[in-house]
């Protein structure tokens, strides 16, 4: 996983390219990131590699920080394709596929082994192992560029417009072999194009971005044609955007009827639309009804466990006869369908789909809710632990004050019971005085007794 953390990138004249990025880049899936020139595009692959580094923020690669890893590590870690393949023009087709085997110090045999294998895995023939690019296409060229990528088995590719500068035709081409080789190695991919319609056949998530390198909105191709954020993203993945979210409803739940088929067209009726067939069952075209004995070009057909809703509904909309012909994966016969039934499914299936939205959407408020509730018992029964120990504390404190008092009691009662002792002791180590008997008791003293000089011994 790559992470942009609140990444910006402003050159020295003051321009920002990036600004307070924050992107996750989930691992072997393809990231494509899409939007006007001037975006920052460019700049945002480029500081994943190195060649550029942020002015702010910090870029993390399965959690370590990219700028702990030296660059020359790090480029080599990761394929990297360009415009145009980028192929150094004199070395042969071979050479330029070895280029980063040969810097990581692989053997000979083993780098032009693997150099076979890729040629092979992106289309092209061994044959043009020991060509120069500049007899390749431009096709062919962009192949090889991608083999080069792949060469080292880097974890993570980066691939900047790859395929912009070929026609469309090698392009629809060249994306299928994408979309196959990823199937095959499972890489973690980041694509840059400024194509919308290229970014929803080969991204699992879009990242679009606006001018000044803000990032507008990220999600999956469907979630931006189907919720786009704002109207900057709903005007850039395009006004026809409803039909093209179709390419993301699978076209099996299609209840495919029945049409008239014949072998020989002249022998079709022309009050009614009838498919030729061959001996297999497999559609050859519709029954010309102005032209008796010819066949009218079939249109497209597709496979309702395979194909997606708006292909069987281009199939319909370029049908002559209006129906969508549906054939199994062995190309036989299988079923009509109308562009109407087709649109009937389709809103059947959103409205399910707001259904199932909606449900959701309960499921999470009573979580919530639930979440909630739990969170309020847990600080009830805190609260109530905390009572509970505020209460065992004053209950032991008491305890200890009580037994304070009896420890101060017992001590007052030993102090009382030594004073007298004491007074008792004083009391018996006092002379009594002698009274004479002729002396009134009243008129005894100590005095008397002095003057007498006599007390008892």
């Amino acid at each position: 996983m790559i992470e942009f953390d609140s990444v910006s990138k402003t050159y020295r004249d003051g321009t920002t390219a990036v600004h307070d990025l924050s992107l996750v880049i989930p691992s072997n899936k393809i990231t494509v990131i899409v939007g006007p020139s001037g975006c920052g595009k460019t700049t945002t692959l480029r500081m994943i590699n190195r060649m550029l580094e942020p002015t702010k923020g910090e870029i993390r690669w399965d959690d370590r920080p990219l700028r702990t890893i030296r660059r020359t590590q790090l480029r080599r870690e990761m394929g990297y394709v360009i415009q145009s393949g980028g192929l150094f023009p004199h070395r042969t087709i071979a050479e330029n596929i070895q280029t980063v085997p040969h810097l990581l110090g692989w053997k000979k045999a083993r780098s032009q082994e693997r150099a076979l294998e890729l040629l092979e895995m992106v289309g092209l023939e061994p044959r043009l192992a020991n060509r120069y690019p500049s007899q390749l296409s431009g096709g062919q060229q962009q192949r090889v560029g991608v083999a080069r990528a792949l060469a080292a088995d880097p974890v993570v590719m980066l691939l900047d417009e790859p395929f912009s500068a070929v026609d469309p035709v090698v392009r629809a081409d060249l994306h299928e072999q994408f979309l196959e080789i990823q199937r095959q190695v499972g890489k973690t991919i980041v694509l840059i194009t400024h194509d919308i319609d290229e970014a929803i056949k080969l991204g699992d998530q879009i990242a679009i971005m606006r001018v000044g390198g803000v990032l507008a909105q990220v999600g999956s191709p469907q979630q931006l044609l189907e919720e786009p954020v704002d109207d900057f993203v709903a005007a850039f993945v395009g006004k026809d955007r409803g039909y093209r979210g179709l390419s993301f409803t699978s076209a099996s739940g299609l209840l495919l009827g029945s049409v008239q088929l014949a072998r020989d067209p002249a022998s079709a009726r022309r009050d009614a639309p009838v498919l030729v067939i061959d001996e297999n069952a497999h559609p050859l075209g519709w029954a010309d009804r102005n032209r008796p004995g010819k066949i009218q070009m079939l249109g497209t057909t597709f496979q309702p466990d395979s194909d997606t809703m708006r292909m069987a509904l281009d199939s319909a909309l370029n049908s002559p006869a209006g129906l969508a012909v549906a054939v199994e994966g062995n190309g036989r016969f299988a079923g009509v369908v109308t562009a109407s039934e087709i649109l009937d499914q389709v809103r059947h299936l959103k409205a399910s789909v707001a259904d199932a939205i909606a449900a959701r959407a309960e499921a999470d408020a009573a979580r919530e809710e639930a979440e909630a509730a739990r969170r309020e018992a847990e600080s009830v029964r805190a609260e109530a632990s905390r009572i509970a120990a505020d209460a065992n504390a004053e209950a032991e404190e008491a305890g200890r004050i009580e037994a304070a008092i009896k420890a101060a009691e017992e001590k007052e009662a030993q102090a009382r019971a030594a004073e007298e002792e004491a007074a008792a002791k004083e009391a018996a180590s006092t002379p009594k005085p002698t009274v004479r008997a002729d002396q009134p008791a009243e008129d005894w003293s100590w005095d008397a007794v002095e003057e007498s000089g006599t007390h008892d011994r």
